[in-house]
């Protein structure tokens, strides 16, 4: 399986049908589902169509949510990742991680990844990332590399406000050179 990003502690790579009791475990768990806006997986099968959409957005859009593994001992620990979202025409940076793994900079590590991985290999302009209000460590996680609050919008029909937050080119290079 071919690595997209390597970081200090981390491979991403592109999620396949052999990680789908992996992220079963991750997407059935409530404590990780609860400020996603997302229902609680069920069953092995939604997980199943889910890989699927994401293979169509690999070949699509040139990159997607990326199974992240631990390097040491190789375990898959959640996703991070770029998606498009055709409905906001954005490009948002998202992660989850099973709980055992919050509060260790680990998604702070693949989302500066991720930045740079868009900003310097895609090309792309601009990025956001969507966090609901009562998500602060999300929250702190996009402002510590270095995207800025945009905006406080709705982020499906429907929905309460969720925080907007977004960097450019410009932005993350401003803060590499500090």
């Amino acid at each position: 399986m071919r690595i997209i990003i390597e970081t200090e502690r981390l491979l991403l790579r592109e999620i396949t049908l052999d990680d789908k009791e992996a992220l079963f475990k991750l997407h059935s768990n409530t404590v990780v589902q609860k400020y996603t806006g997302e229902p609680v997986v069920k069953s092995i099968e939604e997980i199943k169509k889910a890989i699927e959409t994401r293979i169509i957005d690999y070949k699509k859009y040139g990159f997607g949510r990326w199974a992240t593994i631990l390097k040491s001992g190789k375990q898959f620990i959640g996703w991070a990742g770029l998606a498009y979202l055709p409905e906001f025409d954005e490009i948002d940076l998202g992660y989850r991680f099973l709980p055992e793994y919050w509060g260790l900079g680990i998604a702070t590590e693949a989302s500066r990844a991720i930045l740079n991985y868009g900003f310097d290999s895609l090309k792309l302009k601009k990025i956001v990332a969507i966090a609901m209000k009562e998500n602060k460590a999300s929250i702190r996680v996009m402002e510590k590399v270095g995207m800025e609050f945009d905006k406080c919008a709705p982020y499906e029909l429907g929905s309460r406000d969720a925080l907007w937050y977004s960097c450019d080119i410009k932005l993350i290079t401003k803060n590499k050179s500090h």
